[in-house]
């Protein structure tokens, strides 16, 4: 997100709407803004290459904290808004951030978070403290940054978000890109590549209707920056409300999840019909497959605008096709475009035509996972050339991918991955619980949801309301939409003889008459 260009020829235009409160904010204002938070970053002794995070919903001061560390050389977290204290410290103190960037509506858990991450030097609150005043590291954002000059930085860098991805086990993991030796306005070359693949032109109009701290959302709004375009900014998804904006700002591009679409086929006829969406020229959708029905309606209302891409925080390449490939091709997601495809059996040797295996890039665009050597040597192939996050499928005659599995036991929900280890562990620390096995089962909504089986201490073998005692547990614990949604109780839980729980026979059940796990 640079808005430098963009802010001496066209002062004026809008940058970002946000579309609930109608707040504007032009080139020249967010030029002047990510300058001063900029400066504020430099005094406070960060510089290339250091990192700090943002913790808040989706509001006005959003976009500016990320220009900030993009003209700064520096690595900026956005951190999952539904985090609980104990998660958002994790993530905190991994990234080593210096300063946090918080809003009042989360400043309570960003409080209990703090105490347990020393390295932070300031938490900036967006929208003003309670009361008024400084209270320690916690102090105001914009008197934070009034003081400092509206011109940019002397030592102008290009720098980058350092989103998380989380592992199949264990805690969520920093996705680490190199920063070259680039001026703010010569984005990393990802970035071009993108621009191609979404179709970005000059002065378009994007309509973002998901929470910016994911790395889709993000990057679409920075590329709009980039182009000189136009972001309108919904605070929350509302199916009607986003075919309003449609209509209200003329929209021309926008990137969605498969759940939105559903959510919107379901509106009633007489609703859909109240808005024309002729001024939009490309629907993006990605982060899940898209159920071959929903995208066969979604083609026959929008038109042949819808382009769906697969590929993961990492980058380690993409496919993607547009309406006319995918129709020849239903459920695929698409050709590769960026890196080199293989698909490989258990002993790493190269699948059929046609039989699944796990998915391996030779990576399109280099990473790390910051501060985890041993996490990253995990998605290596044997000699280094190739890397995976473990997700399975299979390649047609024509060379479209088609996804089959999840990797290993991931959850995606809505569009949001989500990692059934942490609850499995949770759960397991109850008193009343012996054993406990998490996984997605099928929802015709959101694709999945999250599921538990549990295998209770004898002694609390049909217990009435154990099931909402176990999911208020991990409600305490674990942000929602890591929770289960619902609990399944057996005798005794699948083990193999190594201690390994045996999770695919108990999934598969709730699976049954389903081609593959995604819907």
């Amino acid at each position: 997100m640079y808005p430098g260009i963009h802010a001496k020829s066209h002062p004026d235009r809008l940058a970002f709407i946000m579309a609930a409160s109608g707040e504007s904010v032009t080139y020249a204002e967010l030029e002047a803004r990510s300058n001063r938070l900029a400066h504020l970053l430099r005094s406070l002794g960060l510089k290339r290459g250091d990192h700090y995070a943002m913790f808040m919903e989706n509001n006005a001061r959003f976009i500016e904290s990320c220009c900030a560390g993009e003209r700064s050389g520096l690595y900026y977290t956005c951190i999952n808004s539904f985090l609980t204290a104990e998660e958002l410290a994790y993530i905190v103190n991994n990234c080593e951030a210096q300063v946090l960037i918080t809003s009042q509506a989360k400043l309570g858990i960003a409080r209990e978070a703090l105490r347990s991450c020393p390295r932070v030097l300031r938490c900036l609150v967006v929208d003003g403290l309670p009361g008024g005043t400084d209270d320690g590291i916690f102090v105001d954002f914009a008197q934070a940054v009034a003081p400092f000059p509206t011109t940019p930085i002397a030592d102008e860098w290009l720098g980058t978000a350092m989103l998380y991805s989380s592992g199949t086990t264990g805690r969520p993991k920093g996705v680490q890109r190199p920063l070259p030796d680039n001026p703010p306005s010569q984005p990393l070359p990802l970035f071009a590549f993108l621009s191609q693949l979404w179709r970005y032109r000059e002065g378009l109009t994007y309509l973002s209707p998901a929470p910016l701290y994911h790395s889709a959302p993000q990057a679409a709004v920075a590329l709009t920056i980039r182009h000189g375009g136009t972001a309108i900014v919904m605070e929350h998804f509302d199916p009607e409300a986003y075919l309003a904006l449609v209509d209200q700002y003329q929209v021309t591009h926008s990137q969605l999840v498969p759940t939105m679409f559903s959510r919107m086929l379901k509106l009633p006829q007489a609703t859909r019909d109240k808005y024309t969406l002729k001024s939009l020229e490309t629907a993006i959708h990605a982060a899940a497959p898209c159920p071959v029905q929903v995208k066969e309606q979604m083609i026959a209302w929008w038109g042949p605008i819808i382009h769906e891409y697969y590929g993961a925080t990492e980058g380690l390449g993409f496919t993607a096709c547009d309406s006319a490939e995918w129709l020849a091709h239903r459920g695929s997601v698409g050709r590769v475009l960026l890196g080199d495809l293989h698909i490989l059996d258990e002993m790493g040797q190269p699948c059929a035509q046609g039989v699944s295996g796990e998915i391996w890039f030779k990576t399109a665009t280099p990473f790390v996972y910051f501060n985890d050597p041993e996490r990253t040597a995990l998605t290596r192939s044997a000699d280094g050339s190739m890397s995976t996050v473990g997700d399975v499928g299979y390649v047609d005659a024509d060379g479209f991918l088609y996804l089959t599995d999840r990797s290993t036991f991931m959850i995606i929900s809505g569009g949001v991955n989500i990692y059934p280890q942490e609850c499995e562990n949770l759960l397991i620390t109850h008193p009343k619980v012996a054993d406990a096995a998490v996984f997605g089962v099928p929802n015709e909504d959101l694709g999945e949801e999250v599921k538990a089986v549990v295998q209770p201490m004898p002694q609390h073998l049909n217990e009435p309301g154990l099931a909402d005692e176990l999911i208020a547990f991990c409600a305490a614990h674990l942000s929602r939409q890591k929770c289960p949604r619902s609990i399944d109780f057996t005798d005794a839980l699948p083990r193999l003889p190594t201690g390994k729980l045996y999770k695919k026979a108990l999934r598969d059940k709730y699976w049954a008459g389903h081609k593959s796990r995604i819907l």
